[in-house]
């Protein structure tokens, strides 16, 4: 049996089997009985003795499906590897995870606005008291130190909670993957986050340490009343650095993960006294405090001590504050920036917008200096009714003073203020606009044209100039706008904010363009950061025509309720049906914007930019301006009194006045008493006067033919 052949074919199964058995051809074919091969098989094809062996398939050569799988694999890693390194950068949880709170001041350093969470800088594990890590490791990640940014046991002790029902909702959440949701996730309980919250936190594994970890979620954790990190935590609560945390601070500070706004102490003490006896229970479970030490650790108190209050909000500090984040507001502490705001301008742009706007109606009001300076700003009437800037966010059609752009152009082409040009209705075309009132002058001067606003003239220079032309103004100016193409747009169709409009203006002033608006204040530029500023020259001589327009417009144009004591320089502007009025201009250093509107775009009736637009600028600038304010007319000298001597006998007359009689005159001439009243003259005789004496009877005369 130990010499049996294994190989060996049963009794019957016929012929003999080739040496060397080892491939299925020769077993197959060896079975017809007769020594014969199987007729099917050539028997060239059956391997012999001396052939070799078939290797062993290497991994690449094998089955199609398995290299399209390894390559799927591979391809996958690949692609979440390069969206981690684009989406969750781990430098990114360094950074503070929502923007410092800032506190804007004028400038003269007043502070009068403060917005943005509460923030401070981060904390070190190093430098802390041991207790307030283990406060927090033992409420919210007991084996934060043993796993590798995932806990399988965690998730399945909180799995088993839930199940149960115990002390509602568990989370199962590592510190690592809350420092992954909050620094690149939503925050909402979906699967789809619990799935980017595991790579993202093996990734974070992979690059840092656990107390960089811990660090990191600590300095950017919410901890409830708008209060981000440890640090602003334990000063906003407890006011002292958390390097001086006794035990129960820290044990009340961890409590309030679970629910910050629920349980800030600021406002529900005893909510948060009752986490912090759970996390002092949980100190316990988890070996850090001994069932004795936890029971004589005192509840905590809050000593809170928060910063004069301060404007949450303001139309100027909304607008700033975006320019004050992009220069300012990065890192974890908060900070104090100046900006431009003038204190006393502002009050004044208040009290004129306010006191000047129609009854109703909305009002903005932007002003600046040559420079882009904005010192004062009012974005409508009432800013806690409605936020709504709409100095700065409200697009409107400017009216008439956005001839200033068609003008522009007509000066580029040639022109001159002395040029002269027909004020007459235009009686062919699709587009036949009329002037205000249906006036017209016939020939004038571009100039009468531009103070009087002729609309007929202003039509008649886009059609000559050209879309183009009007466009290459507008940007040199720098309004950012595309025109629309049709001739409406030179009496101002094209939608426009104030603050844009208004930095046109000042490029006349400036001399130069564009001027950027800006909330901040900037380093005067040298020589050569002057040439390249990307500031461009309009010339002195298109620069003196364009403000001998603008004069004309405020002297004997439409704009004369601006006048004031100084040169000013403006140009009114109203829009179809009224629905907008505006004045724009500029005297000594300041340029202002004024509109008048309602938000739902109603008309406002008769109200035009001569009107109260016109005098809200005026107003303002009296105030910001010394010895602006136009001089009152001068009174005419009083008439002198002549000397009258009465001639003798005339005595003085005496006036009276009575309820039906009216005003009477009434004197004594020689004696004689006369009287003047609405019911005519009237004399009386002198008291001693005698009547005069009868005269005697006619004497007959003789008879004829004595």
């Amino acid at each position: 049996m130990a010499d049996e052949d294994p190989f060996a074919l049963p009794d019957g199964y016929g012929g003999t089997r080739p040496p060397e058995p080892d491939t299925p051809y020769a077993i197959a074919a060896a079975g017809a009985g007769d020594g014969t091969f199987a007729p099917w098989l050539d028997p060239a094809d059956i391997p012999g003795p001396d052939t070799p062996t078939k290797p062993t398939t290497p991994w690449w050569r094998r089955p199609l499906w398995l290299k399209r799988a390894a390559l799927a694999i591979l391809a996958a890693l690949l692609v979440l590897l390069a969206w981690l390194a684009i989406f969750a950068p781990v430098s990114r949880t360094a950074q503070p995870i929502v923007p410092p709170q800032l506190t804007l001041a004028s400038a003269d350093g007043t502070p009068f606005v403060r917005a943005g969470a509460i923030t401070d800088r981060a904390v070190r594990i190093a430098d802390l008291p041991p207790h307030v890590a283990h406060a927090f490791l033992a409420i919210e990640d007991r084996r934060f130190y043993d796993h590798w940014g995932i806990d399988p046991l965690g998730i399945g002790r909180a799995l088993w909670s839930n199940i149960r029902g115990d002390a509602g909702l568990q989370g199962g959440s590592t510190i690592t993957q809350q420092l992954a949701k909050i620094t690149y996730l939503e925050n909402q309980r979906t699967i789809g986050r619990k799935l980017q919250e595991l790579p993202i936190a093996l990734w974070l594994e992979a690059w840092l340490t656990k107390d960089q970890i811990l660090e990191r979620y600590l300095s950017n954790a919410y901890f409830g009343d708008n209060t981000y990190g440890l640090r602003a935590a334990s000063m906003h609560y407890f006011y002292r650095q958390p390097e001086r945390l006794t035990l129960t601070q820290a044990a009340m500070l961890a409590g309030l993960m679970k629910a910050p706004s629920r349980y800030a102490p600021t406002n529900n003490i005893e909510g948060a006294q009752a986490r912090e006896r759970v996390v002092l229970a949980a100190m316990v479970d988890a070996g850090y405090l001994t069932p004795a030490a936890a029971k004589a650790v005192p509840l905590a108190s809050v000593d809170h001590r928060p910063p004069p209050s301060l404007a949450r909000g303001s139309y100027f500090a909304d607008w700033a504050m975006t320019e004050a984040r992009t220069e300012r507001g990065s890192g974890y502490a908060g900070e104090k920036v100046v900006t431009t705001l003038d204190r006393k301008l502002q009050r004044l742009a208040e009290q004129v917008a306010r006191s000047g706007a129609p009854r109703g109606a909305q009002v903005a009001l932007v002003a600046m200096r040559k420079n882009g300076e904005v010192v004062a700003m009012v974005g409508g009437r009432d800013y806690d009714a409605s936020p709504f800037n709409r100095a700065t966010q409200a697009e409107r059609q400017p009216g008439s003073t956005f001839k200033l752009v068609v003008y522009l152009a007509a000066l580029r082409s040639g022109l001159t203020p002395d040029t002269l040009v027909s004020d007459t209705p235009i009686d062919s075309g699709s587009y036949r606009p009329s002037n205000a009132g249906g006036r017209y002058r016939g020939e004038i001067t571009l100039r009468q044209a531009f103070a009087h606003s002729s609309n007929v003239v202003a039509v008649r220079l886009y059609n000559r100039l050209g879309h183009e032309a009007i466009q290459r103004a507008a940007d040199e100016l720098g309004i950012t706008h595309k025109l629309p193409t049709n001739a409406s747009v030179a009496l101002g169709s094209a939608d426009l904010t104030l603050i844009e409009l208004t930095a046109a203006y000042a490029a006349v002033a400036a001399g130069e363009a564009p001027v950027e608006p800006h909330a901040l204040k900037r380093s005067e530029k040298g020589f050569l950061g002057s040439l390249f500023d990307g500031r461009t020259a309009l010339g002195s001589r298109t620069v003196e025509q364009l403000r001998d327009l603008l004069r004309a417009a405020v002297n004997t144009g439409t704009g004369s309720a601006a006048r004031l004591s100084v040169p000013a320089y403006g140009k009114t502007g109203t829009s179809q049906d009224s629905r907008d009025a505006l004045f724009v201009g500029y005297a000594g250093d300041l340029v202002v914007g004024v509109w008048i509107g309602h938000d739902d775009n109603r008309p406002l009736g008769s109200a035009s930019g001569g009107g109260a637009p016109a005098r809200i600028w005026r107003n303002f600038m009296a105030g910001a301006l010394p010895g602006a304010a136009p001089r009152p007319k001068p009174k005419p000298e009083p008439m002198p009194t002549p000397d009258i001597t009465l001639p003798e006998g005339i005595l003085p007359p005496e006036i009276t006045i009575d309820p039906d009689q009216g005003i009477g005159v009434e004197g004594d001439i020689g004696g004689v008493g006369v009287r003047i009243d609405r019911n005519g003259l009237r004399v009386r005789p002198a008291p001693d006067a005698r009547p005069p004496a009868a005269s005697p009877p006619p004497v007959p005369a003789p008879a004829d033919g004595n």
